[in-house]
């Protein structure tokens, strides 16, 4: 007697894998029971089995074990002439589960922006690409989660990490220890953008006061030649702020060589006395503007200077 087959693969349970197992195609084996009489008498087969069960007659029959639970089971026939002569016959088929089953994991990913201005928060999102019931425990390696612990969704204040990185990491419970369970991302917080700087404030000095304050002025931004220059006046009269202003960057621009156009001259306004204001603004700082503290209006005009005028004395010699 013999089986078309001695093992049944049963697949891996649900919830589980095998990257090498492959499970049988069916539940069902063939047997058969190869058994010749010399008188060539009709032979009688009586089958039995340990579990499943015998579908067919004759010497060659299906014996079906689905449902069966992993174990060995024993097939056994007995052949008769029906003359009192009987030859029994048993084969044994195993049904057997995958070995090396593992549980399916499911993939986990964490998304996020690639960079945010400094202030801003920053939001982590977790993904898992099964139902599974799972909790999540985040970690960041800078900053402070602000809401979402426990949830698959994050946000972290960004308050004082200009310049910095943040990584975030989830870690999900739930899974089985064989699976990967963290996943993280990573954002770049913006360094803000330095600020304009006043670098020097002076009155209605004389003009070669003045240019030695513009000689340091422009020393600066020779020293530092992605700045700009701004040059915000105050007149006490209309018109003197500008020509204050406008006097400053001729001087820059024609004695100093600083290009004229990393200079900006403006008209700040009329206030009583009059105010010069030298700015240096880094790449991306925000330009200054001119204050309105202490402003008149309307601007008084500028008082002309009046012409000596020459004193004619008596001609000798002029009759009295």
């Amino acid at each position: 007697m013999s089986a078309s087959s001695a093992t049944i693969t049963l697949p891996c349970v649900e919830g589980t894998t095998s990257a090498s197992c492959t499970p049988s195609a069916t539940r069902s084996v063939d047997l058969t029971a190869d058994a010749r009489d010399p008188d060539n008498d009709t032979l009688l087969y009586t089958w039995s089995v340990t579990g499943g069960r015998i579908t067919g007659e004759g010497g060659k029959v299906a014996w079906d074990l689905s449902g069966a639970n992993p174990g060995t089971y024993t097939a056994t026939v007995e052949v008769s002439d029906g003359c009192c002569h009987t030859v029994p016959g048993s084969t044994t088929v195993t049904v057997a589960t995958c070995t090396d089953c593992h549980p399916l994991c499911p993939t986990v990913s964490v998304s996020c922006p690639s960079e945010v201005d400094l202030g801003s928060p920053i939001t982590f999102s977790s993904s898992v690409s099964s139902s599974a019931s799972v909790t999540y425990n985040w970690s960041v390696s800078a900053g402070t989660i602000s809401g979402g612990q426990g949830t698959p969704t994050i946000t972290v204040d960004t308050a004082g990490l200009g310049g910095q990185t943040v990584t975030a990491t989830v870690e999900l419970g739930g899974l089985d220890p064989a699976c990967s369970r963290t996943a993280s991302c990573s954002t770049s917080v913006r360094a803000p953008n330095p600020p304009a700087r006043k670098f020097d404030e002076y009155g209605n000095i004389k003009f070669n006061d003045e240019k030695a304050r513009l000689d340091n002025f422009a020393i600066e931004l020779q020293n530092q030649p992605g700045e700009q220059g701004y040059i915000i006046a105050y007149g006490s009269c209309a018109g003197e702020a500008q020509a204050r202003a406008d006097r400053a960057k001729d001087y820059l621009v024609n004695t100093r060589q600083i290009d004229a156009a990393r200079l900006v001259a403006i008209d700040g306004g009329c206030r009583s006395e009059l105010a010069v204001e030298l700015w240096v603004v880094p790449t991306g700082a925000t330009p200054p503007a001119a204050s309105t503290d202490n402003i008149i209006s309307p601007c008084p005009e500028c008082k002309t200077k009046a012409t000596p005028r020459r004193r004619r004395g008596r001609r000798r010699g002029m009759d009295e």
